[in-house]
């Protein structure tokens, strides 16, 4: 199996243990509807004129018109220079960036007798892709990781924004965001004009993903490798994939000593249960050590397994725990920001208990408040207004693990927080904006397979309209592109077995997740307590 035939199909099951749906297969963003060969052998630049595409070649030094529906040659053009890259439709001339002998041009050219009718300087080192806005030219960088909107009257620079990764190259216009291969990663990305944030990425389908073109409806894709031409779907009613499943089994023990000389009159440890979500698939009931006193539902619907121990006298301890079989898989949504209706679409139950106020979270606070403000600003979108708080927080705060969990504005003013405290500053900043959010905990699978995990981590949702609840991890560090930093909203690696959802305070589990410890005592004692999940992979 090549590479277009294994990554372009993104893998989701829905209650497959429930309805027996794992073996159904969904086409997302991303899936090639279609592909055929290339005309010539070392193809570059794409684009469409609203009825053909053109190719342009770097060995042919050859421009060709091509009937999308069978790949047919219709026309073909000569090249202006001896080394075209990029090329772009203006709506009445074709647009090609040559770079021959270390001299860079973009050709402006009549495809009716292919003269060239207007030349500017590029203004770069290594031009590359090539698209066109509607008014200006937008050219890829692929020397200095930079994207370049600039004048056709003489090639003055407008605008220029970063790349999304190291190594861009094609380039196409949607007419209101960006679209950008990356040669290296095999990527593309969509990404805002204004900043260049990363929106929305997919595996490109195969190994050189070069030039691109926008149909109105579909993005197509030539490879340099392959010299094949992708009719690639975008929009898809599926809105995540699944993908690089694999199979792990879990031990979570939760331990409780005392280290006298009182006596602990009474222990209560309870275990947050974990559920099938979209990121994983339990094999088998959960196997407990002992068996439950009882399980219990929290506030937030929580479920918990509840041990109860009594008496426990100087140097005792008790222990407690589960055993999880499990697939785990990389999960990443493919989010429109035009499809994210409004927060009057969301659901009322979801906001009154999503919304609301907590300890940790302060939302009231003038600091929170302030600080929601000037991140937002006057945005409606759902979908960027939890953006635009990601964009806040991550430029506020800086990861550190100093021990406690300080509430949100204490947090934010500090500038510095462990994952826990991201995401209290996150909930409070997107509540106090009108936005529903909670948060997850989990155990992670920490480097190997066979690993454990001490540590454990915490991150965000946010409920957006159309989708439901979408991941944001605030925390995520060394964000070296803007690739890297989208990869922190709506993505989930197969490192992770999430075993609580909760929206604040819980009666149990209290802001702690994976398990916690109540007990009460007589006399002088220190109570010891520890977590600890062991990982080791089923195959």
């Amino acid at each position: 199996m090549n590479k277009s035939q294994h990554l372009v199909f993104g893998f989701f099951v829905v209650g497959c243990m429930v309805l027996g749906l794992s073996s159904l297969v969904f086409a997302v963003t991303g899936h090639v509807e279609k592909s055929f060969p290339s005309p010539g052998s070392c193809p570059t630049g794409l684009t469409y004129d609203g009825k053909y595409l053109w190719n342009c070649d770097r060995k042919t030094d050859m421009i060709y018109k091509i009937d999308p529906r069978n790949g047919n040659v219709v026309d073909s053009l000569t090249s202006p220079g001896y080394r075209p890259r990029g090329l772009t439709w203006d709506g009445k001339y074709l647009w090609n960036v040559d770079a021959s002998e270390e001299e860079y041009f973009i050709y402006q050219i009549d495809p009716k007798t292919g003269l060239v009718v207007k030349t500017l300087w590029a203004p770069c080192d290594r031009p590359e892709g090539l698209a066109w806005d509607g008014e200006f030219l937008w050219i890829v960088d692929d020397g200095d990781n930079k994207i370049h909107q600039i004048s056709t009257e003489d090639g003055t620079t407008i605008n220029t924004i970063p790349s999304p990764s190291k190594y861009p190259c094609g380039l196409a216009y949607d007419g209101k965001y960006l679209w950008v291969t990356d040669r290296i990663k095999d990527m593309i990305y969509m990404i805002t004009p204004d900043r260049g944030d990363v929106i929305v990425f997919f595996d490109a389908p195969d190994a050189y993903a070069r030039g691109l073109a926008w149909d109105g409806k579909n993005l197509w894709n030539v490879d340099y490798q392959t010299d094949e031409i992708y009719k690639i779907k975008i929009h898809d009613k599926e809105t995540y994939s699944r993908t690089e499943e694999k199979e792990q089994f879990l031990e979570y023990t939760n331990q409780v000593r005392n280290y006298g000389p009182g006596v602990v009159k009474d222990v209560d440890i309870y275990l947050a249960v974990p559920e099938n979500l979209p990121n994983q698939e339990l094999l088998s009931e959960i196997e407990y050590f002992p068996q439950p006193t009882d399980f219990l539902t929290d506030r937030w619907g929580q479920r918990v397994a509840h041990f109860r121990f009594q008496d426990l006298e100087a140097t005792r301890f008790v222990s407690v725990g589960m055993k999880i079989k499990a697939k785990l898989f990389n999960v990443r949504y493919y989010i429109f920001p035009e499809k994210t209706g409004e927060l009057k679409d969301i659901p009322k139950e979801i906001s009154e208990r999503f919304l609301a106020d907590d300890t940790k979270y302060s939302v009231n606070d003038p600091f929170i408040q302030q600080s929601t403000k000037q991140a937002v600003g006057d945005e409606y979108n759902p979908y960027w207004i939890a953006r635009k708080i990601f964009n806040h927080v991550i430029d506020h705060i800086t990861y550190e693990r100093v021990g406690g969990w300080n509430i949100a504005p204490t947090v934010l003013k500090r500038g510095t927080g462990s994952c826990s405290e991201f995401a209290f500053v996150y909930i409070a900043m997107s509540r106090a904006a009108g936005l529903p959010a909670r948060y997850v905990g989990c155990v992670v699978v920490r480097g190997d397979d066979a690993s454990a995990d001490e540590v454990f981590h915490r991150w965000v949702e946010v409920y957006l309209p159309n989708y439901g609840w979408i991941p944001v991890d605030p925390s995520w560090r060394d964000y070296p592109t803007p690739a890297d930093e989208a990869r922190a909203f709506g993505t989930l690696r197969n490192r992770y077995l999430i075993t609580t959802t909760g929206g604040g305070g819980s009666e149990y589990l209290e802001w702690g997740y994976n398990s916690n410890e109540k007990w009460t005592s007589q006399g002088k004692c220190k109570v010891y307590s520890e977590h600890i999940g062991e990982w080791s992979p089923l195959k």
